[in-house]
C-alpha cells in the first residue's frame, strides 16, 4: 500500500466508525451530555480523566468547557484529573499509579458531581479504581470506551462506547463525541 492509500484507507475507516456510532451510540451520547448539564447546572463538577491520548482528551473537554466551545457564557467546573503533575506523580510515587485518579476522586469528588473515565481499552486499572472510587462516594459515572468496553463500560452509570478496532481511530470518534457533548450542553447553560 503506498503513503496515499494508507491516507484513503485510515479516513474511510474513520468515517465508517463514525457513522457506526451515529446510527447506534447517538442516544447514549445525548444522556452523558444531559447528566453533565444537569450537574453543571446546579453547581457541581465533572472530573474526567483517562491515560496517554486520552489524558489529552480529557485536558480538551475541560478547556472547552472551562473556556468556551463556541460561545461566550460563564465558565464551568469541569476539571481534568491528568492535568496536575505535583499530584499525579506524588500519588504515583506513594499510593501506585493505579490510585492517581482514585485519590484525585476522593478529594475533590462530591455526592451529584460526574465522574467521566475515558478508556479506549476499557481496562485500564487506574480509570476503573476512579470510577469505582465516584460510585461509592455518590457521584454520577460516565465511562468513554473503545472495542467491547471492557470492565470501563460495566462499572459506569452512563456508557458511551465506540466500537472500533484500533486505538487511533477509537481517539478519533471519542474527539469527535466529546466535542458534540460540548455542543449540547454549552446552550443550556
Amino acid at each position: 500500500m503506498d503513503a496515499a492509500e494508507i491516507v484513503r484507507a485510515g479516513l474511510a475507516e474513520s468515517a465508517e466508525l463514525h457513522r457506526r456510532v451515529a446510527v447506534d451510540r447517538a442516544d447514549i451520547v445525548v444522556r452523558a451530555a444531559e447528566v453533565m448539564l444537569e450537574a453543571l447546572s446546579s453547581g457541581r463538577h465533572v472530573l474526567v480523566f483517562g491515560n496517554g491520548g486520552s489524558a489529552t482528551d480529557a485536558q480538551h473537554f475541560a478547556a472547552e468547557m472551562v473556556g468556551r466551545f463556541e460561545r461566550e457564557r460563564r465558565a464551568v467546573a469541569v476539571v481534568a484529573l491528568t492535568a496536575d503533575t505535583a499530584v499525579l506523580t506524588a500519588v504515583g510515587n506513594d499510593h501506585g499509579y493505579d490510585a492517581v485518579f482514585a485519590r484525585q476522586v476522593e478529594a475533590l469528588g462530591r455526592m451529584g458531581d460526574v465522574a467521566m473515565g475515558i478508556s479506549t481499552s476499557g481496562a485500564s486499572k487506574n480509570v476503573n479504581v476512579a470510577l469505582e472510587r465516584a460510585k461509592a462516594k455518590g457521584l454520577v459515572t460516565i465511562g468513554l470506551t473503545g472495542r467491547d468496553g471492557g470492565e470501563t463500560g460495566r462499572l459506569v452509570h452512563v456508557h458511551v462506547n465506540v466500537p472500533g478496532r484500533t486505538t487511533a481511530r477509537t481517539q478519533e470518534v471519542h474527539r469527535t463525541l466529546l466535542h458534540l457533548m460540548c455542543e449540547l450542553i454549552e446552550p443550556g447553560l
